[in-house]
């Protein structure tokens, strides 16, 4: 693995406010904690969800997640570490380990289970929506295993270890690219004391979630379990973090689609009628 010096930024975007996640539950009782909700659809577009699982209480994850639908977007699931089996209705299976990832295109319409494969242990991870743009909310599902050693990764001068599953980082490509959302999608291990920048196009929409320890970014602390939203300043070219402590974070931007967003549970359409008819198709078997 080749040690990379993070680019030199002109200016570093800030943190335009600190979310903390809702603890819920979903499935069939898998608790949770719901960090990007509805709330922040359009600050935050392309994305529409971010869950953040994690317990070593198999009574709160070991029934999962079974059948259910989804039309309009993109799932990615990150696995920390647990094991996760993936079956859907379009004839795909996989098993979800530690550091793997699962990324779905939903698309016109997949039903699918996510179900824990351990009876004891540490179960954790994070679930991301994507949304598709009009033009593809109707494409074919997709479905994509990447194993953890397929995720690329680098380490910086600071000893900052990155682990990069999408978009581009410090001219590491990650394991996916998408072309009308250009999503990054960044693991970041910062020991204490050390700091990492990475460039992001201005137009794009940003925020980290910190689930070990904390960073400051510019004058603002982002502890653990919080969502830091990045500022779209006009004259930044990127951000840079500095752990407090030993610290690990998700970095996340994309392209906003900037078109309706229309969200009815697990479908999400730019229009009403579009709602309604992804619900006729899906009690009707229309669904692959």
């Amino acid at each position: 693995m080749n040690t990379i010096k993070p680019i030199a930024l002109h200016q570093s975007r800030g943190i335009d406010r600190i979310i903390e996640g809702v603890a819920t539950s979903d499935g069939a009782g898998v608790k949770l904690t719901r960090v990007l909700t509805g709330k922040v659809h359009h600050r935050l577009d392309p994305f529409l969800m971010l869950d953040a699982f994690g317990s070593d209480n198999p009574d709160d994850y070991i029934a999962g997640f079974p059948d259910h639908p989804h039309r309009g977007f993109e799932t990615i699931t990150y696995m920390l570490s647990g094991r996760m089996r993936h079956r859907d209705n379009a004839g795909h299976e996989g098993l979800l380990k530690h550091g793997d990832v699962q990324w779905m295109t939903a698309g016109r319409g997949i039903i699918h289970s996510e179900i824990p494969e351990q009876k004891d242990g540490v179960m954790e991870g994070f679930q991301l929506w994507l949304n598709l743009p009009a033009k593809r909310k109707m494409a074919e599902p997709w479905y994509r295993d990447i194993a953890s050693q397929e995720i690329p990764e680098y380490v910086t001068t600071e000893n900052v270890t990155v682990r990069v599953i999408a978009g581009t980082s410090n001219g590491v490509a990650g394991a996916v690219t998408r072309e009308d959302t250009e999503p990054m999608y960044l693991d970041i291990h910062l020991p204490a004391g050390a700091s990492f920048s990475t460039a992001l196009p201005v137009s794009n929409n940003a925020f980290i979630y910190v689930y070990r320890g904390a960073v400051r970014v510019g004058d603002t602390l982002v502890e653990s379990h919080r969502m830091g939203i990045l500022s779209n300043t006009m004259k930044a070219d990127g951000v840079t973090l500095t752990a407090t402590k030993d610290a690990r974070l998700l970095l996340i931007a994309g392209k906003p689609l900037n078109e309706p967003i229309v969200q009815y549970g697990p479908f999400v359409m730019n229009t009403q009628d579009e709602i309604h008819q992804a619900m006729d198709d899906f009690r009707n078997g229309r669904f692959i």
